[in-house]
């Protein structure tokens, strides 16, 4: 499974970067604005540091207008991954950059039928979003599933990108079915090393360890 960050923090993807945990990086018109930077200078500095895929999203809801603004974020990096949304102007864009070679996101999707639409239009990644999808009382891990089934069924090379991830358990549970790639906040890949048993364990070797009276290496 691949690891994609959804952040436009750049000290926080440099963090996970170093350690090989990065994948790609997603960013979103909210993410820009609680990263308080200008989009194409974040956009440039985050696709110097990752070698993935950087999705950049527009922010127009026309198709010729959405055609003009992700041409544009494509000229900032050749690894841009350009965002639209799941409407019916946004596949029509997405169909004229796939053809035109560009990778393609296809963001705020909430059923199956949205994604096949997608993978017909020459999505390169369909973004289901799993945790919006729990805010309103369905499963959004079942989404993945139904996706996945689909994609399997009739060879659609559309990734699954699994976005809105809130949870250790939702990164878990889209691995199990096979999710392609998931997006998720820095806070949350770094939880998945936690554990209680991990940290109790760790104090009983310390306190151990400290009585042994010993040091290692000098």
């Amino acid at each position: 499974m691949k690891f994609f960050v959804d952040t436009a923090d750049v000290d926080a993807i440099r963090e996970l970067n170093d350690l090989g945990m990065v994948d790609g990086v997603t960013t979103n018109p909210s993410l820009i604005l609680k990263a308080g930077r200008n989009i194409e200078e974040v956009t440039r500095e985050i696709c110097e540091m990752v070698s993935g895929p950087v999705s950049a999203e527009v922010v127009a809801d026309k198709a010729e207008d959405m055609i003009r603004e992700g041409r544009h974020l494509a000229q900032i990096a050749p690894n841009i991954a350009i965002k639209v949304p799941l409407t019916w102007d946004g596949l029509k864009a997405c169909r004229t950059f796939a053809d035109e070679g560009h990778m393609v996101n296809v963001t705020l999707c909430f059923t199956a039928a949205q994604a096949i639409l997608a993978a017909k239009a020459g999505a390169t990644f369909i973004s289901p979003f799993v945790g919006r999808l729990d805010d309103i009382g369905l499963d959004g891990v079942d989404l993945i599933a139904d996706i996945r089934e689909i994609y399997d069924n009739y060879g659609y090379e559309t990734q699954i990108l699994a976005a809105s991830i809130r949870s250790v358990n939702h990164i878990v549970e889209v691995g199990k079915i096979g999710a392609d790639v998931i997006t998720a906040p820095p806070s949350v890949i770094k939880s998945m090393a936690k554990h209680v048993l991990t940290d109790k364990g760790l104090e009983q070797f310390t306190a151990d360890w400290a009585k042994t009276g010993q040091k290692i290496g000098g």
